[in-house]
């Protein structure tokens, strides 16, 4: 499916109503941008917990720590970088 859109005087550039439909988009929910080449990405932000879930879900890999540990620890760590 190919849309054709033009970038208006402040760079913005309008969602078509089925795209924003098929991906559930809503207003003031985040999408991000990925460039790839010469190719922009535009796609849905994910659920950092369902991504983390994702990512520990290796099949033979040992498991260490629950989410719940792990975010905590990314967040001490977090906090640690900004002080």
């Amino acid at each position: 499916m190919i849309f054709e859109r033009e970038i208006g005087e402040k760079g913005q550039v309008v969602i078509p109503k089925d795209i924003r439909e098929y991906l559930n988009l809503h207003p003031k929910e985040k999408i991000l941008f990925e460039i790839k080449g010469d190719e922009v990405v535009i796609r849905k932000e994910g659920d950092p917990e369902e991504f983390l879930k994702d990512f520990l879900n290796v099949p033979g890999k040992e498991k260490k720590g629950s989410i719940k540990e792990i975010k905590k620890t990314i967040l001490e760590q977090y906090d640690e970088e900004i002080s």
